[in-house]
């Protein structure tokens, strides 16, 4: 009986506290959040009150933390923790603003121009030729492309779909309508070299790039002085791509890469309570 003993109290679950560095502003929106909607379904029960269930939740997206150890810490299956970051995923993602609404509110608060940059979100490697399109030459890896625009202080207004690693940023801006949306806001934009030839209009252009030295051509003192101006402009949207991929989950993605979108849009949501608090 003592050895019996000695060894179920051996295979009991250790459990270890982690520091979550987030506001409660954050917490309590998520937990409202799903208060709301199990109101609006009508299901009123859950294994766990929803305050801790947002804390689950924000614990697998911030520190990227696996599903079967937070149920386990918790008492309640894997399957349930998965249901739960999926539902609050898709909840998050309903509230993050579509683009020709975004654009509309930065002019409507005096906002001239905004920032467009396109970020890499690695994902693991899978097999098949059906996976060959997402790999990036550019970054020598496997990947989701993205596109957003962040106002002049670097703040996220807006996110893309998710794309293959190796689509260009002119063509996801094409896609996207990038610049119709700009002109009818009456918006400019600054952007890398990445997005020239996107806007060939010479006397009133809406995106601005820098200039590019060729080999036979190279860059006059006003065109690097520009450059450097427009560099220094646009510095503020690495700051909003830091703050998003401060989300440990996009260290390289495990999710399906379709559900990839969904879970870009609800981390933009919860990126602007954390900055904005």
């Amino acid at each position: 009986m003592t050895i019996a003993k000695e060894r179920a109290e051996a295979t009991c679950p250790i459990v270890y506290q982690c520091r979550l560095p987030l506001s409660t502003r954050t917490v309590s929106h998520l937990a409202d959040l799903l208060r709301r909607h199990l109101k609006a379904i009508r299901s009123r029960w859950r294994t766990l009150p929803p305050g801790k269930i947002a804390v689950i939740v924000l614990a697998v997206l911030r520190h990227d933390q696996r599903l079967a150890d937070m149920a386990g810490g918790n008492n309640v299956s894997e399957s349930s923790v998965r249901r739960w970051r999926d539902e609050l995923i898709g909840l998050l993602a309903a509230q993050a603003p579509r683009l020709d609404r975004a654009l509309k509110k930065v002019a409507k608060q005096g906002g001239e121009v905004v920032l467009i940059d396109g970020t890499l979100i690695r994902t693991q490697r899978r097999t098949g030729k059906a996976d060959r399109r997402n790999y990036s030459g550019k970054h020598r890896t496997h990947g989701l492309h993205f596109l957003a625009l962040t106002d002049e202080n670097g703040r996220l207004i807006w996110i893309s779909a998710a794309r293959p690693g190796r689509t260009h940023d002119n063509t996801a801006a094409r896609h996207d309508y990038i610049l119709a949306h700009l002109r009818a806001a009456g918006l400019g934009a600054l952007a890398d070299l990445g997005f020239r030839g996107l806007d060939n209009d010479i006397l009133d252009p809406v995106i601005v790039t820098g200039y590019t030295a060729t080999r036979t051509h190279k860059l006059t003192p006003g065109q690097k002085t520009a450059n450097l101006v427009l560099a220094t402009g646009r510095a503020p949207v690495e700051h909003g791509f830091a703050h998003l991929k401060n989300w440990r989950t996009l260290t390289k993605l495990r999710t399906n890469p379709a559900r990839a979108t969904r879970l870009l849009r609800a981390l933009l949501v919860l990126t602007n309570l954390e900055v904005n608090r």
